[in-house]
């Protein structure tokens, strides 16, 4: 059920909590062209988490609420609307002045993932899942995996090789997840650790467009939970759907005991 806050639909939400927090840290970097990565990484974090918290309180003031950046609270548990939110993916690509980070603001209502935003590098790119309409293209050979930076881990580089994948480096979690969604890429896998916050809005952006969303071994990704830690994950084209899981099955079988 969507519910209406100050006339507000909960997709509205979520788009203006998105938009103003990548604002934000649009004029954070323009307001602080000295400061080195680690302080700009925190001012970032800060001023992003300010936004979103602010506006929460005021747009939907009875939800629970799970950041990255804030204490939790075990009443999100019971609580029947909780907001999951980032309000600063891809910190390393922020601080570098880059574009390839991103703001998750994802609703889930009673246990069930229902909306998500996602802010790809500032408040111009605001994708919101309600906006897709579901279905997708195949794509062409050779499969393209979007991956890390900085590492891709060996379940992802033998995936890769028996699929005959073309790898993608790029930045945070929610551009990688868009990236396939925008058709850049085919699939996104993860296996090196992260937390409900870090793909819980991008994951509804990519169901709402016919993708595939797991675990690496097949189950349903779960949110709110009382532990938020959930590390693996895959978004994949449907029809490569088998081919991929596949592929991770044999990789996860392959790894040393």
């Amino acid at each position: 059920m969507v519910t209406e806050y100050a006339g507000s639909s909960d997709a509205a939400i979520a788009r203006t909590l998105a938009t103003e927090a990548a604002a934000r840290l649009v004029g954070i970097r323009l307001e602080n062209p000295d400061a080195d990565r680690l302080s700009l990484k925190d001012l970032g974090d800060q001023g992003a988490q300010a936004v979103l918290a602010a506006r929460l309180a005021e747009l939907a003031p009875a939800d629970a609420v799970l950041s990255e950046e804030a204490a939790d609270s075990a009443a999100r548990l019971s609580a029947s609307r909780v907001w999951i939110i980032d309000p600063l993916d891809g910190t390393r690509e922020y601080s570098e002045g880059r574009d390839d980070w991103a703001v998750h603001v994802a609703l889930v209502v009673d246990g069930a993932l229902s909306l998500g935003a996602v802010a790809l590098g500032g408040p111009d790119e605001v994708i919101v899942s309600t906006d897709l309409a579901g279905s997708t293209d195949a794509g062409e050979a050779p499969i393209r995996i979007a991956v890390s930076r900085s590492r891709a881990s060996g379940i992802v580089r033998r995936v890769a090789a028996s699929l005959g994948a073309e790898l993608i480096p790029m930045g945070s979690a929610g551009v990688k997840i868009c990236s396939v969604v925008n058709g850049a890429t085919d699939a996104y896998l993860h296996a090196g650790g992260q937390y409900e916050w870090d793909s819980a809005a991008p994951v509804a952006i990519a169901r709402a467009a016919g993708l595939h969303t797991s675990r690496l071994d097949g189950s349903d990704l779960v949110y709110n939970r009382p532990d938020p830690y959930l590390p693996d994950l895959v978004v994949c084209r449907p029809d490569i759907r088998d081919r991929v899981l596949g592929a991770i099955d044999d990789a996860l079988a392959a790894q040393p005991e």
